[in-house]
């Protein structure tokens, strides 16, 4: 997205050579979930790290120093949130789909403690991503039991995408409490389940082929997946053309089909409200 609106890519928050957070940062850790219960990274330390950053990045402020983020920087920034996949993959890899359905609320829980807590620091832009559909990637296609009946008419595995669109409703109503209680505040909703459910179930018609077969991975026909010898481990293979692929590595979408989900939610036509990115910052 950040190439589409040309701007710089963020800069991590835990990069330790020179940074420069000017242009935002990010506080996402790969593997990270809502729950702390299985990550080191949960939603709750990423919060406790942007209020320490906010909180020294004023503090140096007050004393002369340049080029760091300003206060009404924090408080004109977009804070974009894209985070409860993980915490719906080790749900389901060791609990019914029923119990799983019962803990979404605890994800959503974390979620909203996050975004008021951002908001009681001066934070007024919210954009708020949506899971994918879960049960379409390559990952979960091959290494969870399944029977023919499991899978919808794309191939992807139901009870996965039922849970994910599941954690997408809670999700969505959240936003819809937050606005009126956010005073001044824009909170916008990104269906981002169905922007790549459509890649998958209109694959042909965006130029891919395999949409449920991984580009990066071990095993061959149908998913290229094997938990075994993953992406970049000894012994794994990498498809001829990536740019025909949707899935880089069973769990990590292609550049290509990033390059189309960034233009679908630029669109605004997967957003509630409708406002266009450049709304929220000062895009060239």
């Amino acid at each position: 997205m950040g190439e589409n609106v040309k701007t710089k890519y963020l800069t991590p928050y835990l990069e330790s050579l020179e940074p420069d957070f000017t242009n935002g940062a990010n506080f996402a850790i790969s593997g990270s979930a809502t729950l702390p219960k299985y990550r080191p990274f949960s939603l709750d330390v990423q919060f406790l790290q942007f209020r320490r950053f906010r909180n020294r990045s004023l503090e140096l402020n007050s004393k002369g120093h340049t080029n760091l983020v300003k206060e009404e920087d924090f408080r004109n920034a977009l804070y974009t949130i894209d985070i409860g996949q993980n915490d719906l993959t080790g749900a389901f890899n060791s609990l019914s789909y029923d119990e799983v359905i019962q803990k979404i609320p605890s994800f959503i829980s974390e979620i909203r403690d996050a975004m008021w807590g951002i908001y009681l620091l001066g934070g007024r832009k919210f954009w708020v991503h949506n899971t994918g559909p879960l049960g379409c990637l390559p990952e979960k296609l091959g290494t969870r039991k399944t029977n023919a009946s499991d899978f919808d008419e794309h191939g992807c595995i139901k009870a996965l995408n039922e849970g994910a669109k599941a954690f997408n409703s809670n999700l969505k109503d959240l936003c819809e409490q937050l606005r009126p209680q956010m005073k001044n505040s824009t909170i916008v909703y990104v269906d981002m389940y169905s922007i790549k459910y459509d890649l998958i179930a209109n694959s042909a018609s965006y130029g891919f082929k395999n949409p449920l077969m991984a580009c990066c991975g071990y095993g061959g026909a149908p998913y290229n997946y094997d938990p075994k010898i993953t992406c970049r481990d000894s012994g794994y293979n990498v498809c001829e053309q990536e740019s025909k692929y949707i899935s880089w590595d069973g769990v990590h979408y292609t550049e290509a089909a990033n390059a189309i989900v960034a233009s679908k939610i630029l669109s605004t036509n997967y957003s509630i409200p409708p406002l266009h990115f450049n709304f929220f910052c000062n895009c060239p």
